[in-house]
């Protein structure tokens, strides 16, 4: 799982180093970095390994093949993602158009949420991440135990 929240600095080239931690979870032998794609919902860029892209693949087989709903998920997300092979430091090259489209420069923050990760220009992070919890208050009822829930 990836989990916490770390900023590292970004250089001129883009790269950037990727947490320890989160290259441990993509660490599988068939792919030596991270798959990350523009967000749907707002500027910044959402990751994670080879199973999660399997992950959504598989979701997406159960779609019609041409359903628009599909094709659009389909092109939102593998058309747009790219592979960033790590180099011996453990950092990714950010292509420039991924790092411009998340106002990345100087810094990036990544932040670990489960199965997938973001990473956001940090000054935005920090203001998302006051009314992220405010509203992880308000739903926080909804998680339920799964012998509660008899699972």
């Amino acid at each position: 799982m990836f989990l916490s929240t770390t900023t590292n600095n970004l250089d001129a080239k883009g790269r950037v180093s990727v947490p320890s931690d989160f290259r441990a979870v993509v660490g599988d032998g068939n792919f030596d970095g991270i798959i990350v794609w523009p967000s749907f919902d707002g500027p910044y860029l959402e990751g994670g390994g080879i199973a999660l892209i399997e992950d959504y693949a598989r979701s997406l087989k159960t779609m019609d093949y041409y359903d628009e709903a599909r094709d659009n998920l389909q092109r939102a997300i593998f058309a747009e993602s790219r592979r960033l092979s790590f180099d011996s430091g453990g950092r990714v090259t950010l292509p420039k158009d991924l790092a411009e489209y998340a106002n990345l420069s100087g810094s990036a923050t990544f932040v670990g949420l489960g199965e997938k990760f973001e990473i956001w220009n940090t000054q935005d992070h920090e203001a998302k991440r006051a009314e992220v919890r405010a509203k992880a208050r308000e739903y926080r009822n909804r998680l339920v135990s799964l012998e509660k829930a008899g699972a």
